[in-house]
């Protein structure tokens, strides 16, 4: 490859010559670094950066610690990045440090803002005489939470807890700091008025908005999408085009960013891509398989008949707002005893075929179009393990059946590899594909 670009398990990356304006996220919460609550706001946050054209290159966590904090900020520093966003640790008590941090990371002392001060008043005295709270508490919670650095620009509140936008002082090469609240609805709120900052603008306006185009395929192992890679690169060069791979529930996610120039390169990419796994690539302007088969029902009923999966597959196609226009219903018959009562399956034919086995899965497909008077159906059945795998059926063997009311199906039977949630995941994206095949053949 050529020597700006690097590879590591299957993930090629170019390495831009033009200079983007570096971001870095830092979370705080010692319950977020022990698991206790799951990190919601760095994805959410890495996509608004993208939007806005900044190059996100570290998140960070650490706990509510102030010489934890503050090495983070100087990490930040030293790796010339421009813009970070940190999230938590704004409340009332007193591990919430993150304001007194930051400003003394920016140089900035802290002073009480009597007119934030007022607010955070205003937004606490309706239910704390309510709930009866300690009035001396919360009081000194909310002077707490009005010292703010000097000349920052104050969000908010939402809740509480004031967002801030604190620059650093006049002549020094730290960054600026975007200071959000730790709930995400609290954070989202406040990350619109960030971003209309005079202090916010100003660092985002060296940004260059990067085009992005990426394409989708089941079916293709990594170490075929580096060699196609490697391949162009060795014929036109990938040039400062970043490549992004990841293999996420048995589908392929390729991600090509690059500067606007460089249009006509990402597409001799894609060509390449198209001239090698037309057969694999299912969607090339990033929508899903879940999108992919709401669209193409297009107000046609589908109906789901799961065992192993354990309604994994109905959860994903109810997770969309108005899915009750496509979707009819789900027959979790995990026993046998439930696949011959809810679903009509011949008790004989379980026996002498199983229950994961191809006649199995077309009797579940066929009857879940019955019982939900569905236009689709389609079956998955099979042995997710860890236990219960054979010689003739290991673990990881999966029969899907699909049936349309037009009387047209599609079978298959595969080995998926992966532990127990991984099958499971794997087998739910591939059903979608086989609806999809009979779909789009209507």
């Amino acid at each position: 490859m050529g020597s700006d670009q690097v590879v590591t398990d299957g993930e090629v990356r170019g390495v831009s010559a033009r200079a983007q304006v570096r971001a870095g996220i830092v979370i705080t919460g010692t319950e977020v670094v022990t698991a206790r609550i799951v990190d919601r706001n760095s994805p959410w946050l890495s996509e608004r950066l993208r939007e806005l054209g900044f190059d996100l290159v570290h998140v960070t966590i650490c706990r509510d610690r102030p010489e934890d904090i503050r090495a983070q900020l100087e990490f930040m520093h030293s790796q010339g990045i421009e813009l970070v966003c940190t999230t938590g640790g704004l409340g009332p008590t007193a591990d919430d440090m993150t304001a007194q941090i930051v400003g003394e990371f920016c140089e900035r002392e802290l002073f009480l803002d009597e007119d934030l001060l007022a607010r955070i008043n205003e937004i606490i005295s309706g239910f704390s005489v309510r709930m009866n709270w300690d009035q001396e508490a919360l009081e000194a919670g909310s002077r707490k939470q009005a010292l703010v650095p000097r000349d920052a620009a104050i969000l908010g509140p939402a809740g509480t807890a004031p967002g801030l936008v604190v620059t650093p002082r006049e002549g020094s090469d730290k960054p600026t700091v975007v200071v959000l609240p730790g709930p995400p609805g609290e954070l989202q709120a406040i990350w619109k008025e960030a971003v209309e900052t005079a202090e916010f603008k100003a660092v985002a306006a060296r940004t260059v908005v990067f085009e992005e185009q990426m394409i989708r395929m089941i079916g293709i192992p990594e170490s075929d999408i580096a060699k196609t890679l490697r391949e162009f690169d060795e014929q036109r060069g990938l040039g400062e085009m970043e490549i992004t791979t990841c293999l996420r529930k048995g589908e392929m996610e390729i991600l090509v960013s690059h500067h606007p120039d460089d249009r006509a390169r990402r597409e001799a990419l894609m060509q390449a891509f198209n001239d090698e796994y037309s057969h694999a690539i299912f969607s090339e302007n990033g929508e899903t398989i879940d999108e992919q088969i709401v669209r193409l029902l297009n107000g046609r009923k589908l109906a789901l008949a799961e065992s192993c999966t354990g309604g994994l597959l109905a959860e994903r196609l109810t997770e969309t707002p108005g899915s009750s226009k496509y979707f009819q219903g789900s027959a979790v018959t995990y026993s046998d005893a439930a696949k011959a009562q809810v679903l009509n399956v011949d008790a004989e034919l379980i026996a002498s075929k199983g229950a994961v086995s191809e006649e199995v899965a077309k009797e579940m497909a066929v009857g879940a179009l019955g019982a939900f008077d569905a236009d689709f159906a389609v079956s998955i059945t099979g042995v997710a393990g860890p236990d219960g795998g054979s010689e003739e059926k290991p673990v990881g063997t999966v029969c899907f059946h699909a049936a349309s009311a037009d009387g047209r199906e599609r079978a298959l039977r595969i080995v998926l590899p992966g532990r127990r949630r991984d099958v499971q995941e794997r087998a739910a994206t591939v059903a979608l594909h086989i609806v999809r095949s009979l779909i789009v053949d209507s």
